[in-house]
């Protein structure tokens, strides 16, 4: 009995945190960022409730498809967040926001579940969010599911620019 309830107030603590667990195979630090065609705001009409369920979207999270980011050589934030059922994602998205204009040779890109799945799949997400970043060669340097504070993701963003 008492395993049970440490197993309930695991998952409780998980769901409530907004977070999932990481999938066996989850792409791992280390690994080269899979190449995958996604929505761009420019595939949807310029329509971003096609594109994100956040309230409060940055045209600059949805400028490119993640392959073609990939192909700019260029440091790459991905972030698999879904606000629109997730409170802890609408605040990473938040931060997000606010470090694009201290990094603007990052590419920030946002991946909702509703609306690009395939991200998620290939990536083998499960739950959000999920924060990479992925260097200007491909590969991921960096992997955080949950909240990532403003502090930690500017250091590993000037540690993986300042090594490429």
């Amino acid at each position: 009995m008492k395993f049970r309830a440490i197993v309930v107030l695991w998952l409780l603590s998980l769901v409530v945190s907004g977070c999932g667990v990481a999938p066996e195979g989850a792409l791992h630090v280390g690994s080269v960022a899979p190449q995958v065609k996604t929505k761009t705001l420019a595939d949807v009409g310029g329509d971003f409730s096609r594109i994100t369920s956040y309230r409060y979207p940055d045209e600059r999270m949805y400028q490119y498809s993640l392959d073609d980011a990939l192909a700019q050589n260029k440091t790459v934030v991905l972030e698999f967040a879904t606000p629109g059922h997730c409170t802890v994602c609408d605040k990473q998205l938040q931060m997000l926001k606010g470090m694009m204009d201290k990094h603007d040779d990052v590419l920030f890109l946002h991946m909702d579940q509703y609306q690009n799945p395939e991200a998620f799949k290939v990536f083998k997400v499960m739950g959000d969010p999920w924060t990479y970043v992925i260097d200007k060669d491909g590969i991921v340097r960096y992997k955080q599911a949950g909240r990532v504070l403003y502090g930690e993701l500017d250091a590993v963003l000037g540690r993986v620019k300042s090594a490429g």
